[in-house]
């Protein structure tokens, strides 16, 4: 079945499901007919007055009922407007806040497959080509075919022969509009898809600029970009050419209806069958049937777009939501991490992960070791549960971690990672991230905590203090600056659980010892998980757990290891000698 010809249903299905604000749409729907009908009695009435014209015979209520009838029109039609466009910004802001709530609460696996870019144009861009169509074109069309119903009524009763004379334009209008408005419609789809990929490109680039500069991609995005660009002009020319086509020939149809009638209506005038009047009430109403015809088009162009455009919304909006939006509220404090028989693999083709058990008794610290892509930070994101074990199960004491909700789990877990994220905004902003009545949280408490990372005096050195900008992704700040807030912040969401995913790896000697000191003490009386590529960070864990290729192939002490573990003690003699 052609994509084009897709039902209607789940358009209307998912406005009906935005809650329309009825007495706006019935309010602004009654207003635009009403605009139509008073625009219907205009003709009637100049009629009138060009029958009857003379300066004597000029009649003051003829003149007033005229002028009336314009500024009611006129007045009534803006309330039209202005109800209908609030109709429309009114469903697609709750189009958006559906989707809004949606795509942060969707697991991390779905952002792995889709493009930020392109899921940031479907929440912009198509939801806007849903708010045009209910906005304009929707009421163009009911009062389109008012104006045409009432028009052509009118003109039977005026005059049956001209008007059947007027009306042999309709099916060639309509034969030649409803090819071009389905290749419009298969242009706009194509559009919008493309639109996408381009969203999706540039923001990826702009995102990772300093990548960019530092690799000289200069040239190669460039091309990337041009290319985008030329696809979205190929199209963009390809609508032109249909408008190009649609303007003229129904300025065409109409100009040889208009010849049509005068010439026709200018005979019947001549011979006194028909008034000077009715004749220009006619050209009046024939104006009131073709433009209407002429807008139709678009409106069912606008409609398939909206199609379209649906399609993708309600693609995210029928998208799994992650596990554990409800479940128990729970206190993790004081109670083992036991990892049970767990398995896990991104994909089918290949196993991260595979059969990993360990225990973490509380306030112990667990570190994880072994070659570049064993599957470490992939181990940290089951216990984050961005992801789901295939097979196996975690528990903390004797709950699995599943029938915990995310909310609890999640803000009784503090993860450092070498990355350390960072928003956009103030320090103060980044500390107080994602916790409740953060506005609230004192002054004295944000440098409390700086102090205990040692943060405090980098942060006094500011003129801004706490209220410093960081920068997108934290830019303004070095490597270490931004390792000691990602601390900070972890000590006022006080963890029960911390994470570390090699938290020194990337900085100076001088910041790797303030940092470690950090972290040491953000440890105390904390279950702490570490991954390590530098053994020296780890010599003191209570547990370290060796993993090569998905699998564990021991767990001991540093002594222990490097007794009984070939690889572990390589490891050791290269780093630690």
């Amino acid at each position: 079945m052609d994509k084009n010809q897709t039902s209607l249903k789940p358009f209307i299905s998912l406005i009906l499901s935005t809650k329309i604000p009825k007495a706006a749409l019935i309010i602004g729907l009654t207003a635009s007919i009403l605009t139509t009908l008073t625009g219907l009695l205009v003709p009637l009435l100049t009629k009138n007055l060009v029958d009857g014209f003379s300066v004597e015979s000029l009649s003051v209520p003829l003149i007033i009922g005229i002028g009336a009838a314009f500024i009611v029109q006129a007045v009534i039609s803006g309330i039209s407007i202005y109800l209908l466009s609030y109709v429309g910004q009114k469903v697609v802001a709750r189009l958006r806040d559906r989707m809004w709530m949606k795509l942060i609460r969707l697991p991390v696996s779905y952002f792995d497959k889709q493009s930020s870019g392109q899921t940031v144009s479907r929440v912009v861009n198509d939801t806007s080509i849903v708010r045009e169509l209910i906005t304009n074109h929707f009421p163009q069309f009911i009062t389109g075919i008012i104006s045409i119903i009432g028009a052509i009524i009118i003109l039977l009763v005026m005059d049956w022969k001209m008007t059947l004379l007027m009306l042999t334009s309709v099916p060639i209008t309509l034969a030649i509009m409803i090819p071009l408005g389905r290749k419009m419609a298969k242009i706009s789809r194509g559009l919008q898809d493309e639109t996408a990929i381009f969203t999706g490109n540039i923001t990826q680039t702009l995102g990772e600029i300093r990548l960019m500069k530092s690799s000289t991609a200069e040239q190669n995005e460039e091309e990337k970009g041009m290319d985008g660009i030329d696809k979205l002009l190929g199209y963009g020319l390809r609508e032109a050419r249909i408008f190009a086509m649609i303007g003229p020939t129904m300025y065409l149809i109409m100009m040889v209806v208009i010849v049509m009638i005068i010439a026709y209506g200018g005979m019947r005038v001549a011979s006194g069958t028909m008034s000077t009047g009715s004749l220009v009430a006619f050209l009046l109403y024939l104006f009131q049937i073709i433009m209407p015809i002429t807008s139709f088009a678009m409106f069912f162009t606008q409609l398939q777009k909206a199609k379209g455009a649906t399609e993708r919304i309600i693609e995210i909006l029928e998208e799994s939501l992650e596990d554990g939006q409800y479940g128990i509220e729970m206190d993790i404090s004081s109670k083992p991490i036991i990892i049970d028989n767990v398995s896990f693999s991104y994909s089918a083709e290949e196993s991260v992960l595979k059969n990993i058990s360990l225990e973490a008794q509380p306030g112990q610290m667990i570190a994880l070791a072994g070659p570049s892509g064993s599957g470490k930070t992939t181990l940290f994101g089951l216990l984050e549960r961005f992801y789901a074990p295939n097979a196996g199960e975690i528990r903390i004491g004797d709950t699995p971690i599943q029938l915990i909700s995310l909310k609890s789990w999640r803000s009784q877990i503090g993860y450092v990672s070498q990355e350390s994220a960072m928003m956009a905004g103030t320090i103060r902003e980044n500390l107080c991230y994602g916790l409740e009545n953060h506005e609230s949280i004192a002054d004295d408490k944000l440098w409390q905590v700086a102090k205990m990372a040692y943060a405090d005096q980098f942060i006094e050195d500011f003129p801004k203090g706490l209220d410093t900008e960081v920068g997108e992704r934290g830019v303004k700040l070095s490597g270490g600056q931004r390792q000691r807030i990602a601390i900070a912040r972890a000590f006022l969401r006080d963890p029960k659980i911390l994470m570390m995913d090699e938290a020194t790896a990337s900085l100076d000697s001088q910041s790797e010892g303030i940092v470690q000191q950090a972290l040491t003490r953000l440890m105390e009386g904390r279950t702490t998980f570490v991954i390590a590529h530098r053994l020296s960070t780890i010599v003191d864990a209570d547990q370290i757990v060796f993993i090569e290729k998905g699998r564990i192939t021991g767990i001991g002490t540093h002594y222990e290891l490097t007794q009984a573990h070939d690889l572990y003690r390589e490891f050791a003699e290269q780093q630690l000698a």
